[in-house]
Order: structure tokens, then sequence, then C-alpha cells
């Protein structure tokens, strides 16, 4: 906590929506004035890569799909107005009571996830199952088809069974050698 008064709170939003919510709030904080009250509007979020069309493509996915979290001082009116955003659909709490504040290590827990998983090494998000049928599209095969036998994510490989000359031969290649048939 950085602020004396200010706790973290979860908002549960629209599945979807997180980043359009967070950015009404930091809007109407801006637009009324509530700077000292509300310090941060938080979406945890993760980078994954996909293959698509041979390409490694990365793409940002929320870590809490439906929630947003936020460092504020809630008194008064605020939480009322933040309720009432578009977007929002209400503080995770016992209903009919005050908004519940995150304990500190739950806080320390999901703000250490978000670092750890935004200082990580890539996380590949494997569009292959074993068994599935795949052409090979880059290398000194390429052109044939073959079976998935295995899949290595540790390597980012897989374990290709290809006929080659009538008899089936085991290749290892990466997920950006082949492509689903």
């Amino acid at each position: 906590m950085t602020d004396s008064g200010k706790k973290w709170y979860v908002i549960r939003a629209i599945s979807g929506k997180e980043k359009k919510v967070k950015q009404y709030i930091e809007s109407e904080i801006n637009r009324l004035g509530m700077k000292d009250y509300v310090s941060q509007v938080l979406i945890p979020t993760e980078k994954i890569f996909q293959i698509k069309d041979g390409k490694k493509v990365s793409k940002e996915r929320s870590y809490l799909p439906g929630y947003v979290l936020i460092e504020a001082n809630l008194t008064g009116e605020i939480p009322h107005i933040i309720e009432n955003i578009t977007g929002v659909i209400n503080f995770l709490g016992p209903k009919g009571e005050a908004p519940a504040p995150l304990r500190q290590s739950e806080v320390n827990r999901i703000l250490g996830k978000v670092d750890e998983l935004a200082d990580s090494e890539e996380i590949i998000n494997v569009p292959y199952v074993v068994g599935e049928s795949v052409k090979v599209i880059d290398g000194p095969f390429n052109s044939f088809s073959g079976i998935i036998e295995e899949i290595y994510e540790d390597k980012k490989k897989l374990k290709v069974m290809v006929k080659i000359f009538g008899r089936k031969t085991p290749l290892e290649l990466s997920y950006m050698q082949v492509e689903k048939e």
C-alpha cells in the first residue's frame, strides 16, 4: 500500500471488456478529480504466443478474465460512482455490504504473479494435438504429410511420423515448420 487509507479492491467487469472498463474508470477519475482517492487501476495480463499460418504471433490476454483491480480509498460516494461506470458489474464481496478489500498477501501474490508473467519466457499456446495430421511446410521434408506422435512443449517441437520412400520416419520439427492439414 502506498498511501494511507488506500487498499486494493476487485471489481467484477463484463468479461472481455476489462480494458474499456479501465479506460472508463480512469476518465471518470480525471473528470471528477478523484485522483486523491483512486491511485491505480490494473488489469492483470499475460503475454502468450500462438502459431498462426506458420508465424509466431504474440497476444496479451487477461490473467483474471472479468476482473479489474483498483487501489483506492473508498469513502463517501466513490464506490457508488465506480459501480455506475459502464461495464462494471460490482465490487467483489458480500452483497449489500461495503466492498471487501484484498488482504495484502493476496495483493502481493497477484502483483507478483503479474510481474513474473511479464518477465517470464514466452508461453506458447500449442495449436496441435497428438494424432493430428499435419503437412511439413519448411525444411528438407517440405510438402510431406504425417501424424503428430509427440509434442515437446519445453523444446517447442513436435515429433511427426512421415512416410518417406514407403517407410515411416520420425522427424523432430518446430511448430513453425508444420501446419494443419
